[in-house]
């Protein structure tokens, strides 16, 4: 019989080792999935899951059970990224003036070298937080009250962005075209 993630986040909570490596294995690739689509390049991806998965010991201590533990964990991801926006915002904003130019460089062969498809273009002009709701939403099979839960906004709220998102993709799709 498979042991529910609610009781694995629970004993690795308390300290068990071998909870907390099931619990790794069942979800490490769902977080980096998520992380992908939250930050639109791979190698932030990596270095966001790696940051999480470090910290992850200590935040389940703060497991409490009254959600999933999926719904927590992606709390934690969508957390961890909007730090990783703001640190990288920071870092932008420290460098503009005197690194400009190669900040620029870089932002360029980056752009180069990566080669995204269409949806996650798209998906990177939204907002942030369209971009957490469709990220949530998409191919994760996850409900709207779920993705509610983990953005702690209403359902409604999020039904609302999936329209806006649709409306938004819509129209950059038309422009393209027209092009």
């Amino acid at each position: 019989m498979k042991t529910s993630d609610e009781d694995l986040a629970l004993a690795a909570a308390g300290g068990d080792a071998d909870a907390f490596a099931t619990l790794l294995a069942r979800h490490y690739d769902r977080v980096f999935r998520l992380a992908f689509r939250l930050t639109g390049r791979a190698e932030r991806a990596e270095d966001l899951t790696q940051d999480i998965c470090a910290a992850l010991p200590v935040k389940t201590a703060g497991f409490r059970a009254q959600a999933r533990f999926t719904t927590w964990l992606y709390r934690v991801v969508v957390n961890a990224a909007e730090d990783a926006r703001r640190r990288h915002a920071s870092h932008d904003r420290a460098a503009a003036g005197w690194g400009d130019v190669e900040r620029l460089r870089r932002a360029e062969a980056a752009e180069t070298a990566e080669a995204m498809d269409w949806l996650h273009h798209a998906m990177r002009s939204l907002p942030d937080e369209l971009q957490d709701t469709l990220a949530l939403t998409l191919d994760e099979e996850m409900t709207h009250a779920d993705a509610a839960d983990i953005l702690g906004i209403s359902e409604g709220t999020v039904s609302w962005r999936m329209s806006e998102i649709r409306k938004r993709l819509r129209a950059m799709r038309q422009e393209e075209l027209a092009q």
